[in-house]
């Protein structure tokens, strides 16, 4: 019983990257240049230069192609640029992406108009089309960014992995309450601050110290030393490395774009995303916790706490990984 539940966890970590990495969203822009023109700009995930998702933008027929697009092969992702034009700009027409029905990934869609304002659509394989908007909504952009925090904080491994130390360090209800309420007020300062660009701060180092945070958490735990600061008071921990994953939160919020409309309501609901996102990742764990303790008893009563006896190989691979990621995080600075 060890064995397996110790397997089916280290599985679980080794192919999160794998998981995150393949579920990575196409992302399709659209910048208005003149009253008839768009810059094109379609990246479609890839595993090398000559394997690509089947996914294709379908524009309205009488768009008129004023610059063939180029092609190049980008950060692992086939990146097309071109430029359309159509009498009376694209507002009102319907955006297709053809062969996203059939896929499992999602597509990110950004417009941006002549007067400052975008219009930002998630297309899934359910909804695998939108029609362009002359002016953001309330309710749209509230939907958009609220679904984009969700997602963004399951895709994100090394942040659900930060989380899952602080459970563990945590322990009980209160305290895991506690802790996590401090990661999520700090985050959500910095988050504020980031993306309305009151403070600025070079997003590189900070990814690498994230999943450093995460090597921290693992060390931790498998030390077992509970007289240490972190042990006594997590939420000075959960708090202090929250500011650092903020702004990592902010930068894919950055990648994204704000609504100049609608920035307030954007930045709120991107943010609520998150948290409804982290509160049914920890509501998920605690409850896998509590089943597996209650199965565990039923079995094998005299074993004791199962708890314990996963957390020092559960810190090893956590730690590991992490360790994985701040070197290639930190080997990004010169490249």
């Amino acid at each position: 019983m060890r064995q397996i539940l110790l397997h089916v966890v280290i599985f679980a970590l080794s192919t999160g990257s794998v998981v995150a990495h393949e579920s990575r969203p196409a992302y399709l822009e659209l910048q208005q240049t003149s009253d008839d023109g768009y810059n094109v700009l379609w990246k479609v995930p890839a595993r090398g230069p000559n394997m690509r998702l089947g996914l294709h933008v379908r524009l309205p027929v009488d768009c008129k192609i004023v610059e063939p697009a180029r092609t190049r092969f980008i950060g692992g992702a086939i990146v097309e640029r071109s430029k359309i034009s159509r009498t009376g700009g694209l507002t009102g027409t319907e955006i297709y992406i053809e062969g996203l029905s059939t896929t499992l990934t999602d597509v990110l869609v950004r417009i941006g108009r002549l007067d400052g304002s975008t219009q930002v659509v998630l297309l899934t394989p359910s909804a695998p089309s939108f029609v362009v908007d002359s002016a953001p909504t309330f309710t749209g952009v509230a939907k958009t960014y609220l679904v984009l925090g969700v997602q963004h904080i399951w895709n994100g491994i090394d942040h659900l992995l930060f989380v899952v130390c602080l459970i563990l360090i945590a322990g009980t209800w209160r305290r895991i309450l506690i802790t996590i309420t401090g990661f999520t007020i700090a985050h959500s300062i910095t988050l504020a601050l980031a993306a309305l660009n009151l403070v600025r701060v070079s997003i590189p180092p900070v990814e690498a110290t994230i999943a450093l945070s995460i090597v921290f958490l693992a060390t931790e735990i498998a030390r077992k030393r509970r007289d240490t600061l972190t042990w006594r008071f997590p939420i000075s921990v959960s708090a202090s490395f929250g500011l650092l994953h903020g702004f990592g939160f902010a930068s894919a919020l950055g990648e994204i774009g704000l609504p100049q409309t609608e920035i307030p309501a954007a930045l709120l609901f991107f943010n609520l995303g998150i948290e409804v996102g982290q509160v049914v990742f920890v509501s998920a764990i605690i409850g896998l916790v509590w089943v597996i303790t209650i199965l565990q008893r039923s079995i094998m009563p005299t074993q004791g706490d199962w708890l314990r006896w996963i957390e020092r190989p559960l810190a090893y691979t956590v730690g590991t990984l992490a360790m994985y990621w701040t070197a290639e995080r930190v080997m990004s600075f010169w490249s």
